[in-house]
């Protein structure tokens, strides 16, 4: 069955793809950048899943409903975060992974959001579940972070 997609979610899932593209091009530009190895593997976990992400998209505008599988594995990337936490938290902590994890924070929480108005605007359910397959994933990514930065002292909840 090929899906006809109306305007609006034509412009919605183009828009994204434009968020989906700005992470891939963050999470392989601060796998680069950031210091810990924990954190470079982290961060190119996830510009793999964003790609994946993408190519999705992709299939959706292209007319195909695609067939949902878990790309996450944040069983294993929690439990190497928590496996980090033998070491003194503050160790590793360098101000400039900080600053790429922050942004990577508020970029998982941004493109969440703007998933949550992608999937209210479609009408084909196939498409939603997709789509919130999608949304999943990238509240996964945000959690990793946020775990990451909490085992580091980066981040400490009030």
């Amino acid at each position: 069955m090929t899906l006809s997609l109306t305007q609006k979610e034509t412009s919605l899932l183009k828009d994204q793809q434009n968020h989906e593209k700005i992470c891939i091009q963050k999470y392989q530009t601060y796998a680069n950048q950031a210091q810990d190895g924990q954190l470079k593997q982290l961060l190119t976990s996830y510009a793999q899943q964003e790609q994946k992400h993408l190519e999705t998209l992709g299939q959706i505008l292209n007319g195909q409903v695609p067939t949902m599988t878990s790309q996450s594995s944040q069983a294993n990337q929690q439990n190497n975060v928590q496996n980090s936490t033998t070491f003194s938290q503050n160790a590793n902590t360098s101000q400039s992974d900080a600053a790429l994890c922050n942004d990577m924070l508020m970029t998982e929480k941004f493109v969440s959001g703007a998933y949550d108005t992608t999937i209210f605007e479609f009408t084909d359910t196939n498409v939603r579940q997709a789509l919130n397959h999608i949304q999943k994933e990238e509240q996964e990514h945000g959690n990793g972070i946020f775990q990451y930065m909490q085992s580091k002292g980066m981040y400490n909840p009030q």
